[in-house]
């Protein structure tokens, strides 16, 4: 019986487990998004988003922490520098899976799992938010009344009537 253990064996020795994680850690630093089975995403997610957390605090320590996992000097780098410039204001939750079917041979259960933060598909903009929450309910836009309508309403209307008296 399986009582109180929470780890994912995928299969293999923890000398090979631990390897294999590592690799794919560096691949999902270095490429954003890396496709895989299903049962390693989900290990891979519980090995990379503790690191991910580590790095948002820029110390000499840290930066050893996260290289005892990963082993790779490129990969802590942009781990650091890129990857947690975009998560500093995240409380978690930096990787996604996304399911794309099966695996031809095996009928393995396939995933894609991505860096949230670096998908611009899924992620929306403010000017999108802002502009998709000022519509009413049957689809229109609302009139905006705000100080600078008033204030361009007011220059135009002083253009035009010096523009009228010019002419004369």
């Amino acid at each position: 019986m399986r009582h109180g253990n929470k780890i994912n064996h995928l299969g293999r020795k923890s000398a090979h487990r631990k390897a294999m994680l590592a690799n794919m850690a560096i691949s999902l630093i270095e490429h954003k998004r890396i496709a895989t089975t299903l049962a390693k995403a989900k290990a891979l997610r519980t090995y990379v988003e503790p690191l991910i957390t580590k790095s948002k605090d820029d110390s000499t320590h840290s930066r050893r922490m996260v290289f005892s996992y990963i082993q790779s000097k490129e990969a802590v780098t942009e781990l650091f520098r890129d990857i947690a410039a975009k998560v500093a204001n995240r409380p978690g939750g930096y990787t996604r899976i996304l399911k794309t079917g099966f695996r031809m041979g095996d009928n393995a259960e396939m995933c894609i799992i991505e860096l949230v933060d670096f998908n611009e598909t899924y992620s929306v903009s403010k000017t999108a938010k802002a502009a998709n929450a000022k519509t009413t309910r049957r689809g229109g836009r609302k009139k905006k009344s705000t100080e600078n309508d008033t204030v361009k309403h007011t220059e135009t209307s002083k253009t035009k009537e010096t523009n009228s008296e010019e002419t004369k």
